[in-house]
């Protein structure tokens, strides 16, 4: 089963550099750096908001809750907001790919 990871990063360079880790260590098939995206958010009682770059990561549901763990070490945030699910549906091609990774 496909899953997915998403997240979002300071800098492109800042998510290429987990990706990139992430992909040499198979727990992700693939990472779609989306780019920039504004944030508004609720942080310690404030209000903030700012400019950061998304990405979403393709992945097998076998390896999610591994991806996910080593993605909130790997990341230069305190504490990132990560969020990863199951697919619900996934072309064949994409399952057959991402199998690849399964455990």
């Amino acid at each position: 089963m496909s899953a997915l990871i998403y997240t979002v990063f300071a800098s492109r360079d800042d998510a290429r550099s987990v990706a990139a880790a992430l992909l040499d260590e198979q727990l992700i098939a693939c990472a779609n750096v989306i780019g920039q995206v504004e944030s508004l958010f609720e942080w310690e009682g404030e209000r903030g908001a700012g400019e950061e770059i998304a990405v979403l990561f393709k992945t097998h549901a076998s390896v999610l809750q591994a991806a996910v763990a080593r993605l909130e070490r790997l990341h230069p945030y305190d504490t990132p907001a990560i969020l990863g699910w199951n697919a619900d549906a996934s072309g064949a091609a994409t399952e057959a790919w991402l199998a690849g990774l399964a455990r």
